[in-house]
């Protein structure tokens, strides 16, 4: 009798160990879904340049930090020339889809020069999906002229992204009216990923921001103003190696590198900017 209950001890335990050290789910998932991304972050169809960026960008690990998934509805803002839209597309493109919140093409927007190089820039990229349709699959657009989307989406994605893009809203003076459409075209319970250029800090209360730079705490504020709230910040793309007191302000490091030639190495050696990685969500009530 003792021998049986012996047996009947071993047979439960040995199981619930078992239970106890493997993975849940949700975790298997996210490995998955980060091995995904970092196989399509490496793929050779994208230009060595855009590869070698991976070490300043961190990809991978920003992208599983927002907690993407590959069947979500994606919103990405402004994405110029396409460097994550190269890993967004083909990482949503059998099970989600991706929305590009592109520069308008309308003439009446063209009193600045610089909105006319992007909707250049814009049309160059659409180009190139239409191009590689397997690879990218069905990207859709639509238009986002500071502060409005055109056409106007209301609760429709699970996840915006904007990567350096805020400091722009900023200085035309529409930061929170943007954040606010942004908040309104996530559905409740939704994702805002955003990376931007990070001031120095000086104190708690106040930071020093040259061209293109913006104080964290700001950028913070100015979301939770219209309604989000900050899951958690990251120090993924974090450079320490960035002092932000520049001639030309972040525009003077790569991949820009606005003083041409002059002191070339020196901010190649320094690489691209510090940056804010922060996750807020809209909450579901």
């Amino acid at each position: 009798m003792i021998i049986k209950i012996k047996k009947l001890i071993h047979t439960v335990i040995i199981p619930l160990a078992i239970v106890v050290a493997m993975p849940s789910i949700a975790e298997v998932s996210q490995q998955q879904y980060f091995s995904q991304l970092d196989s399509i972050a490496k793929d050779p169809a994208r230009s060595e340049e855009d590869i070698q960026r991976n070490t300043y960008r961190h990809p991978t690990q920003t992208l599983t930090f927002f907690g993407i998934e590959p069947q979500m509805s994606v919103l990405e803002v402004w994405p110029s020339k396409g460097w994550y839209t190269e890993i967004l597309a083909p990482f949503l493109r059998d099970k989600g889809q991706l929305t590009l919140a592109q520069f308008t093409q309308e003439p009446e927007y063209f009193r600045y020069d610089r909105n006319v190089f992007w909707a250049k820039i814009s049309a160059k990229l659409e180009q190139h999906i239409a191009e590689n349709e397997a690879r990218f699959g069905q990207v859709a657009t639509l238009e986002l002229v500071p502060p409005q989307l055109i056409p106007e989406a209301k609760e429709q994605f699970d996840m915006v992204l904007s990567f350096r893009n805020a400091h722009i809203w900023n200085e035309d003076g529409h930061l929170k009216a943007t954040l606010e459409t942004l908040f309104n075209s996530l559905k409740p319970g939704g994702i805002l990923g955003m990376v931007e250029h990070r001031a120095s800090k000086l104190s708690e209360i106040s930071s020093s921001a040259s061209e293109g730079y913006l104080d964290e705490s700001y950028v913070i504020e100015a979301a939770e103003s219209v309604g989000f709230e900050l899951v958690a910040s990251s120090e993924i793309n974090a450079n320490p190696l960035d002092s932000k007191n520049y001639p030309k302000g972040v525009y003077t490091l790569p991949p820009t590198l606005a003083m041409g030639g002059q002191d070339k190495e020196y901010y190649l050696a320094i690489g691209e900017s510090d940056r804010m990685t922060l996750k807020f969500i809209r909450p579901k009530q």
